[in-house]
């Protein structure tokens, strides 16, 4: 019994990992099916980090959940399209640029402080910056936000760091694999966006 409980669960990470990396592929060619897919890693990684009792991560792959939801029915009907009906990259407002910073810094804050009041989480305030400034550049992803990138490249940047810190070596290598896919979604979308007729 508790052998298939393991070999589920590494189904489930195996699953996990490489419907992850195919979403972020799909993502930097604007590939509509990185919604789904995305959509899928999201509800694979609910189920793993449930098991694992990880309950942040749970948090934020529900959120994930959500807004590969959303991101999905954006990209088919919302936002800034041109005349060939497609959903363009754009930059962020300054205004939603300002108050997601705002919202992020405030966020960081108190996640932080209640990880590091009322549990025994280790780098609190940092694990807290990665998960919140996820949200943010998740956000900025399923609005076509070209900054995106840059929020997730310091989320990678950050993650790496705290993984190699705490010993997640599988964990870090990962996310240093999702830091150059950062730089790679930038370049490209930077390019879809500057090389737009009109």
């Amino acid at each position: 019994m508790v052998i298939e409980q393991i070999l589920a669960l590494n189904l489930f990470e195996a699953a996990g990992l490489v419907t992850g990396l195919l979403a972020v592929w799909l993502l930097i060619r604007q590939n509509i099916w990185t919604w789904p897919v995305g959509l899928a890693y999201a509800i694979v990684s609910v189920v793993v980090f449930v098991e694992a009792k990880l309950y942040a991560d749970v948090i934020l792959h529900l959120f994930y959940v959500a807004m590969n939801a959303y991101g999905w029915w954006y990209w088919l009907y919302g936002g800034n399209r041109g005349q060939d009906d497609a959903l363009h990259v754009s930059s962020t407002p300054l205004r939603q640029g300002l108050l997601l910073a705002g919202a992020s810094v405030i966020g960081i804050g108190l996640m932080g402080a209640a990880l590091s009041r009322w549990t025994d989480a280790d780098y609190a305030y940092w694990d807290s910056a990665t998960t919140v400034l996820s949200f943010a550049a998740m956000w900025m992803m399923a609005r076509k936000q070209v900054e995106n990138w840059l929020l997730w490249f310091l989320v990678d940047v950050i993650a790496v760091v705290l993984y190699l810190v705490k010993g997640l070596n599988l964990y870090a290598i990962l996310y240093g694999v999702y830091l150059a896919m950062a730089i790679s979604g930038w370049l490209a979308w930077r390019r879809s966006m500057l090389n737009r007729p009109g």
